[in-house]
């Protein structure tokens, strides 16, 4: 073999996998580099579904697990367990396989070694997260009642935002902070998102409320706090609505996507990264905004990112210029808190937005947008 650095080695995996999902009929060569890297099985371009079904079938009879990566044009199949088992020779006898590799990131279904092309979310009503319309996420910290909630979900909706964000749960630091109204809360998220045509996004904290998040949101929102609960990203990983998963305080972008992966281990490959600000030695802001971070994980995943510049900063007067900042790193959406009077909110109103601070935000978030491709 010849002698290349290990970075060099990356690079050329990393082009040779892009070649065979832009190629036709790529005869790439790729090498196992590492022997703890993962098989993933590249399905040719617009391969039948039964072909894909029999691949997985037939891993499953090897007692091996397949996790399959669906694209626009390609299917992926990634192989769970000791792939060792397998003779890539015979799997490449398969009809409709272009290519059998090895993926070298420990984290191997969120990777885009993995899955080339960007992974798109679509909710019920057709808004979709990760394509070149930007998802914008607003609402209150908290739900604290009905008439709270409406007002402040209006300002959201008339702002542009198409999904609500609202507090059911509340993980506080301090046990005597507003814990949140539980399900109800969840009911009065659903019954104002109804009422506006919105989706609706809430925190979970703990799996026994799986089945209530399915029945009254559209996305469930993992906190920081909870990012390596692993009972927690399992539970959510076996549901079939999407899940945003939020960076911890201090994780790092390895631990990040480690805990992504557990999610779609158990078969839920609608997820979605959240960079909400990691604590660093600087205390003149709430957290510190890891803009590069946005980038990397574009580059690193295929997931959509979603960035939470409300709680990164907790000053309203940097987070307008996060939210420029954000979009222009590459970040598929935005969750921002609105507040219809942040005076009287009972969490997080030193950092909530008004209707008109929210309108003037996203005027100028759409300019942006429009200068890196994008809309609003």
């Amino acid at each position: 073999m010849i002698n290349l650095s290990q970075n060099s080695k990356i690079k050329k995996i990393n082009i040779a996998f892009e070649s065979i999902l832009n190629a036709n009929n790529s005869k790439t060569k790729i090498y196992n580099l590492k022997s703890s890297s993962h098989m993933i099985i590249v399905m040719k371009r617009y391969a039948k579904p039964e072909s894909v079904e029999h691949m997985i079938k037939y891993i499953e009879s090897v007692n091996l697990k397949p996790a399959p990566l669906y694209g626009v044009e390609r299917t992926v199949i990634a192989v769970i367990g000791d792939e060792r088992i397998l003779n890539k020779n015979h799997l490449m006898s398969f009809p409709e396989v272009s290519d059998v590799m090895s993926v070298l990131a420990p984290y191997k279904l969120v990777a885009r070694e993995t899955k080339y092309e960007d992974t798109i979310i679509t909710l019920p009503d057709g808004t979709t997260i990760g394509d070149t319309k930007l998802a914008i996420m607003a609402g209150p910290c908290a739900v604290e009642n009905q008439e709270q909630l409406d007002k402040s979900a209006e300002i959201a909706k008339n702002g542009g935002a198409t999904i609500l964000r609202g507090g059911a749960f509340k993980p506080r630091t301090s046990p005597y902070d507003f814990q949140g109204h539980g399900i109800e809360g969840l009911k009065m998220l659903r019954k104002t998102a109804n009422q506006l045509k919105m989706n609706v996004i809430s925190e979970i904290m703990t799996p026994e409320y799986i089945d209530d998040f399915e029945k009254y949101v559209d996305i469930m929102q993992v906190g920081a706090r909870n990012m390596q609960n692993f009972d927690l990203l399992k539970a959510v990983g076996q549901s079939k609505k999407p899940v945003m998963l939020k960076r911890g305080l201090s994780a790092t972008l390895k631990e990040f996507m480690l805990a992504a992966e557990y999610i779609m281990h158990e078969g839920n490959p609608n997820v979605i990264l959240c960079e909400r600000g990691i604590r660093t030695f600087e205390t003149a802001m709430r957290n510190t905004l890891d803009l590069a971070a946005v980038a990397w994980m574009k580059r690193e995943s295929h997931l959509p990112v979603i960035v939470d510049p409300s709680h990164a900063t907790g000053k309203p007067e940097l987070i307008p210029p996060m939210v420029l900042a954000s979009i222009a790193a590459g970040a598929d959406g935005i969750m921002i808190e609105v507040h219809c009077d942040p005076e009287k909110a009972l969490c997080d109103g030193q950092q909530a937005m008004t209707e008109e601070t929210f309108g003037q935000i996203m005027t100028k978030a759409a300019k942006v947008a429009a200068a890196v491709g994008r809309t609003i």
